[in-house]
């Protein structure tokens, strides 16, 4: 089973800040454990939502929508996708993580397991996503 971590961005991580030598340490340090246990899939930090934009949909038609974006609650700074036997195992793993934002009064982040193509059922579509090996490592 896979899992996203997904870090909740927060006025800091818009404001493009850098973090500490410490938290960089720290994530590093998790991460190459992560990696030593076969369970680091891929991990990342994401820059600002001014650098970024949605499409959004209505009626058949899509728009643009230019970053920045008002709410940081619902923004994603940085993800990190392990691969775990068991949703206790990701739970443990996750429960590990350091805190990406120390010295802010709080941080969160969400956990959610990803969807394999077994889930999507049996379509020509699936098989398609099969065949590019995109999600090989369920």
């Amino acid at each position: 089973m896979r899992f996203m971590i997904m870090v909740r961005a927060n006025q800091q991580s818009e404001a493009d800040g850098k973090p500490s030598a410490e938290i960089i340490s720290a994530m590093a340090d998790y991460h190459e454990q992560l990696a030593k246990a076969g369970a680091l899939v891929d991990a990342s930090g994401l820059q600002p939502s001014s650098k970024g934009w949605r499409i959004r949909y209505s009626g058949g038609k899509s728009k643009v929508v230019d970053g920045p974006f008002a709410e940081t609650k619902e923004l994603i700074a940085g993800f990190t996708i392990l691969q775990a036997k068991s949703r206790e195992e990701a739970l443990d793993w996750t429960k590990r993580f350091p805190n990406p934002f120390p010295d802010l009064p709080g941080a969160e982040i969400e956990v959610r397991p990803i969807k394999g193509l077994d889930e999507l059922g049996d379509s020509e579509g699936v098989q398609r996503f099969r065949e590019l090996n995109v999600h090989s490592q369920e």
